[in-house]
């Protein structure tokens, strides 16, 4: 048997699932949104690696960072955002001067980010890093 709903159990119902909603939108965006430039993962002043374990015309991904630090010449580190500008895929390797993208075969070159091959039609985005010495930190 089932009872007539009334007004006091329709607005509990709704009011709890509305209040659950408002709180999950809160967490995102708005105008107070005072996010960084920086990868969501990555922590400032963070160690990635050694200068030693990124290639000359290569890199290496750090997924968990959501950050891939490149050496398109000796000496010369770049770091780009690892998350496709196509469909947001992280990117899965890095050889000869290229970053590939496995979800759709994108492509973006180690020294700048800019495309090299499509679907995607923007750059991978900069990120900051520092070099002290022979270690290569997220600034």
């Amino acid at each position: 048997m089932t009872l007539p709903a009334t007004r006091r159990t329709v607005l509990l119902a709704t009011g709890g699932a509305a209040a659950a909603l408002a709180t999950g939108c809160g967490e995102y965006g708005g105008e107070d949104d005072s996010s960084s430039e920086q990868s969501p993962n990555a922590s400032a002043g963070q160690e990635l690696a050694k200068t030693t374990d990124i290639p000359v015309g290569g890199g290496k991904i750090f997924a968990e960072e959501k950050v891939v630090v490149t050496q398109p010449t000796k000496g010369a580190f770049k770091a780009f955002s690892a998350i496709c500008t196509h469909q947001g895929c992280t990117v899965g390797s890095v050889a000869d001067g290229i970053i590939h993208c496995p979800c759709h075969r994108s492509e973006f070159r180690v020294a700048d980010g800019s495309v090299a091959g499509g679907p995607a039609t923007q750059p991978l985005p900069a990120e900051q890093i520092t070099v002290e010495g022979g270690s290569i930190k997220l600034t």
